[in-house]
């Protein structure tokens, strides 16, 4: 397939290479424009291009970048791209320790349907429930006992289907987690997040998951990921120092 990458941080660094390496057209952009990123291409594979190059004459554009850079992306970013483009959203909103506020996502409205109203496109979300080095390290053949399972949550069964695809084919086993509005099972701080499950124990993560503690998953999730920086900073110090 034809694929954009747009955010060459962690995750979408990490989707460029595999994804390059199983013989897929990858394209890759970010805020700065393809003259910073020939670092990327070099260790991926992918072809650095602008923003706009990055969704055009592909079969799945994915969006790997914070929420808080969302609205700065073009308004008119997928005017006369085709409604069969699937698009896919990794991201996830840390107020405290990246986003700032952002008063829809606050007042209850969720992470992928904010991004999907912002785009003006519907997405799915994906890939946003695995750390950066599980995502680079952890894929495995099918059947592998233990295989790490990840969730997919979307409106369309056809995009879902394709991103679902992509998940196998990575190394990792699919869960279909049904439509965008289920997608906050698998937002910062839930059972299904970053806990490198396999299918089964993700499966009952999702269905175990309480709306009512929405709020107070993300604080716990927000909590996590500030102890887990604070841990690589506090680790890189000492293999420098």
């Amino acid at each position: 397939m034809k694929i954009g990458i747009i955010g060459a941080g962690q995750i979408g660094g990490a989707l460029a290479g595999h994804l390059t390496q199983r013989g897929h057209q990858v394209k890759i952009a970010n805020s700065r424009g393809p003259r910073t990123l020939s670092k990327v291409a070099a260790e991926t594979g992918a072809t650095p291009v602008g923003v706009r190059e990055a969704v055009q004459g592909v079969d799945v554009v994915i969006v790997s970048i914070p929420e808080r850079s969302i609205v700065d992306l073009p308004a008119d970013l997928f005017a006369g791209v085709p409604a069969s483009v699937v698009v896919i959203d990794t991201g996830n909103y840390y107020p405290e320790l990246r986003d700032g506020r952002i008063a829809e996502l606050d007042a209850g409205t969720l992470d992928s349907e904010w991004v999907a109203q912002k785009l003006g496109r519907p997405v799915v979300k994906a890939f946003n429930n695995i750390m950066a080095r599980s995502l680079r390290e952890g894929g495995r053949p099918p059947g592998t006992p233990g295989r790490i399972a990840l969730s997919v949550a979307g409106d369309s069964l056809e995009a879902r289907t394709v991103a679902l695809h992509l998940v196998d084919e990575l190394g990792f086993d699919g869960v279909d987690a049904g439509s965008l509005a289920e997608s906050w099972r698998q937002q910062p701080g839930t059972p299904a997040y970053c806990k490198d499950l396999d299918r089964a124990a993700l499966t009952r993560a999702l269905a175990g998951a309480e709306r009512s503690r929405v709020n107070q998953y993300r604080a716990e999730g927000e909590a996590a990921a500030k102890k887990f920086f604070a841990e690589q900073a506090t680790n890189a110090k000492r293999a420098t120092g």
